[in-house]
């Protein structure tokens, strides 16, 4: 049931703001339990890797640790985890071969597969009950949140690699 709420200035930063991150917490959830449905394998963190390396193919370790935005060593143990359950690998890069670059491997592209797919069908659940009029400026709200974020829009990304 939609709660109502006090007329706001829609470019009120405050005010926006907190719609975010009050529709934060439920993605959050959708997220949660999309990966918990994967089985006990990965963490969010760690699926957000995942996509990173989906969505940009293959990174350097320095690389990747600025898209996560976290310290190297992060990363590094990110991707540790994730070398040992197959899926990242570590490969030679194609310009030099004494540079490192993170890859998806099968198994990690299938894991990014099904928890989309997931979450996708539950997102269309609670977007099919918001109003026609809500559904209408959300698109092109989301959209600028995701670019000032800087996220590849996910059309530019295969089908089968969109996280939305």
């Amino acid at each position: 049931m939609p709660r109502s709420s006090p007329a706001l200035d829609a470019t009120d930063v405050d005010a926006v703001t907190d719609a975010v991150l009050t529709a934060s917490r439920l993605l959050v959830a959708v997220s949660a339990r999309s990966i918990a449905a994967a089985g006990d394998t990965i963490t969010l963190p760690q699926f957000r890797l995942l996509v990173v390396l989906q969505t940009r193919g293959p990174l350097k370790h320095a690389d990747l640790a600025e898209h996560l935005q976290v310290t190297p060593s992060t990363a590094s143990r990110m991707v540790d985890r994730l070398v040992t359950v197959g899926m990242v690998d570590r490969q030679h890069s194609t310009v030099s071969r004494r540079e490192i670059v993170l890859a998806l491997t099968r198994e990690g592209t299938k894991v990014v597969r099904q928890v989309t797919a997931r979450r996708r069908k539950e997102i269309a659940k609670i977007v099919a009950r918001m109003p026609d009029g809500a559904r209408h400026g959300l698109v092109d709200g989301l959209t600028a949140f995701a670019e000032a974020g800087g996220e590849p829009p996910a059309s530019t990304v295969a089908p089968e690699a969109v996280w939305t």
